[in-house]
């Protein structure tokens, strides 16, 4: 039972990270197409969106039942390990894409493609045993 509990979870934290994806493409995508930034910084910035949807949906619906207050997780602590993650997972992802645009000359929507699946099952592990604290009862 823990396990589809788990699985559940997991998915949920994927169809949740669609939107926070969808807002951070969106801003990559725009900011590079305007020419307003290169594809690396503008990757960046569009994560620190993204990270915002994401703890706002996270909070609400993917970990809704391990409610660390009365307010969910809508708390200081939560909220600094989340941006933590993020802001950890920002600088990853910076890095992942210079390797990857700069380096090997992979097109930037495909190497975000690809960075955005690595740091997916990076940060569910991180936010689901640290963040919001899942009790492996559950």
């Amino acid at each position: 039972m823990r396990d589809r509990a788990a699985l559940r979870r997991f998915l949920m934290y994927a169809v949740v990270g669609v939107a926070g994806t969808a807002a951070h493409y969106a801003f990559l995508l725009t900011a590079v197409s305007m020419g307003a930034l290169k594809p690396v910084p503008a990757s960046v910035l569009g994560a620190v969106v993204g990270a915002v949807v994401n703890f706002v949906l996270n909070a609400a619906f993917t970990f809704r039942g391990q409610q660390a207050s009365k307010f969910g997780h809508f708390d200081w602590g939560t909220a600094s390990r989340f941006f933590a993650t993020a802001g950890l997972a920002a600088i990853a992802n910076g890095a992942l894409m210079a390797v990857l645009v700069d380096g090997l000359r992979l097109d930037y929507r495909l190497a975000q493609l690809m960075v955005t699946a690595i740091l997916m099952c990076a940060t569910y592990a991180i936010n689901s045993m640290w963040t919001f604290r899942v009790s492996k009862a559950r």
